[in-house]
């Protein structure tokens, strides 16, 4: 069974009643919406059309909502419906990443994930959801899909429809009969300045200056909801200090495997900025949740499937790994027991934990599946030199101030080297090619020629100076320069990090 929307705009005559009943049943907050209308104008005055669209959940049948929530806060019934479950949520916002349609938010009262949940109770009562009660054109159908004697079924099968977003392969069910494409796809039709009623919110206004080239011409949006970005500053933070912890880790690690001695530098320093950045790490990621006193429901309620439960464990590993590094080069280098040979064991098992605590961000973005530019093959790797980068780098600012040798000096600094002209060869890839999708090109635009272009541009060019001044330092020599080489690649990634996690979220999805 598998419960389903038609919506046919040849009949719909946007008079929002399906938003106002929505919004009555469900006590939904002002401002917020489960379903609404987007308005879309084209052609030149005075020969121009309006086109309407009934926006809302699509009860997918591969739900990525339901795969990236990391306590199972939102689940699929047994009737297809995607339903949730408001006393699970952590308010991660996962799920809004995860949605290709903009239907998901933050409830302003419950500080939990919020949609249309099809109006499962008055379902579970034999009773049509309340937007189909209200709409006075019945212009909003319902029923068993899988049923081909259903209403809804002999509708679909016996009429053109149209789904929002197919490539997304999340089987959506929810088709629209005789609506425009330009309403259905947001790139078709950026906004003015101005709505028929209001303003358009700062955020649409400024991303549609970088979208109008794709446009179809004279097609416009002049009515549809606010949605701003999930995730701000903290996840960019966070995408660094993890990267410094596992990239700290990483170096000490194969240091000591391939016989090169750095000394306390990587008996001691090394695991301990890792615990220090992997605890900063955890904070951010608590201190972004919208309801953080249930953050360890990720634990105690996980979801086997998301990235997110994932990536707390795969931190967990990682700072297990960390302190008994800490604790045995304490030991070691203190004369208090003689550990050596466990640091010999723990530099095996602190290579995968650590590639993990870096590279878990490319399978949760992965999961993220509303964020085209997000879903690129070589992210992990992206990320493993990245962490490189960073990691190397704050240890560079420590070589100046502790004994360790040349050899030890230049590994530090070679890796850092190497690692940002990594960082720097990935980017050419990323955005020298083409892109797999059309939001995936109007986000990569974004980063190179548009709104971010100059933040881009200077992080590229800070990465290249960076490199540029630890390569006379490459024998081990005038450490100086490599350390202000590794304070400059961490301004390198913070800048990164902040354009690549603001564009994948800037293309409009409704």
């Amino acid at each position: 069974m598998q419960y389903g929307f038609a919506i046919d705009q040849r009949t719909c005559i946007g008079c929002h009643a399906c938003t106002v009943a929505c919004k009555t049943e469900h006590e939904v907050p002002v401002g917020q919406f489960r379903t609404w209308l987007k308005y879309v104008e084209k052609g030149e005055f005075p020969a121009t059309t309006r086109e309407f669209g009934v926006m809302r959940c699509n009860h997918c049948t591969d739900a990525p909502c339901v795969k990236i929530c990391p306590t199972k806060a939102l689940y699929k019934r047994d009737d297809g419906i995607v339903d949730f479950d408001r006393d699970r949520c952590i308010g991660c916002k996962s799920c809004m990443q995860g949605c290709p349609y903009d239907a998901i938010y933050i409830d302003e009262d419950t500080h939990t994930a919020a949609k249309c949940n099809f109006c499962a109770h008055r379902i579970d009562d034999d009773l049509e959801p309340a937007c189909v009660v209200v709409c006075p054109t019945h212009s909003i159908w319902v029923g068993d899909l899988d049923d081909p004697t259903s209403g809804i079924s002999r509708l679909i099968n016996g009429n053109a429809t149209s789904v929002r977003s197919p490539e997304q392969n999340t089987g959506p069910n929810v088709f629209y009969l005789g609506a425009d494409r330009a309403v259905l796809e947001p790139l078709d039709a950026p906004v003015d300045d101005t709505y028929i009623w209001s303003h358009p919110d700062a955020h649409r206004l400024e991303v549609a200056q970088d979208t109008h080239a794709g446009a179809v011409r004279g097609a416009r949006t002049v009515y549809n909801t606010a949605h701003p970005r999930p995730w701000g500053w903290k996840v960019t933070t966070y995408l660094w200090t993890k990267g410094i912890a596992a990239g700290a880790l990483l170096v000490a690690a194969l240091a000591l495997i391939t016989g090169v001695d750095l000394g306390i530098l990587g008996t001691v320093v090394a695991p301990a900025l890792a615990l220090v950045m992997l605890a900063a790490t955890a904070g951010l990621l608590i201190w972004d949740l919208k309801r953080p006193e249930r953050f360890l429901y990720i634990l105690l309620k996980p979801n086997p499937t998301s990235w997110l439960f994932l990536g707390g464990v795969a931190l967990g590993v990682g700072a297990l790994v960390a302190g008994l590094w800490f604790l045995a080069g304490v030991a070691t280098e203190f004369d208090l027991l003689d550990l050596g040979p466990a640091l010999d064991v723990l530099a095996w098992v602190a290579i995968p934990a650590a590639v993990m605590t870096a590279g878990y961000t490319a399978f949760l973005f992965g999961q993220a599946e509303g964020r085209d530019l997000w879903q690129s093959p070589v992210l992990f790797w992206h990320l493993q030199a990245q962490a490189l980068m960073v990691g190397a780098g704050v240890l560079a600012l420590a070589l100046p101030f502790t004994d360790v040798g040349a050899d030890g000096a230049a590994f530090v600094v070679r890796t850092l080297v190497l690692a940002t002209a990594a960082h720097l060869l990935i980017l050419a890839v990323e955005y020298g090619g083409r892109h797999a999708t059309r939001h995936a090109a109007a986000a990569a635009h974004m980063v190179t020629s548009g709104r971010y272009a100059p933040l881009f541009r200077a992080s590229i060019g800070l990465a290249v100076v960076a490199a540029a001044l630890a390569v006379p330092s490459w024998d081990g020599d005038l450490l100086v320069l490599a350390a202000v080489a590794g304070l400059l690649v961490q301004v390198v990634l913070l800048a990164y990090e902040s354009v690549y996690v603001r564009a994948g979220q800037d293309v409009p999805l409704s």
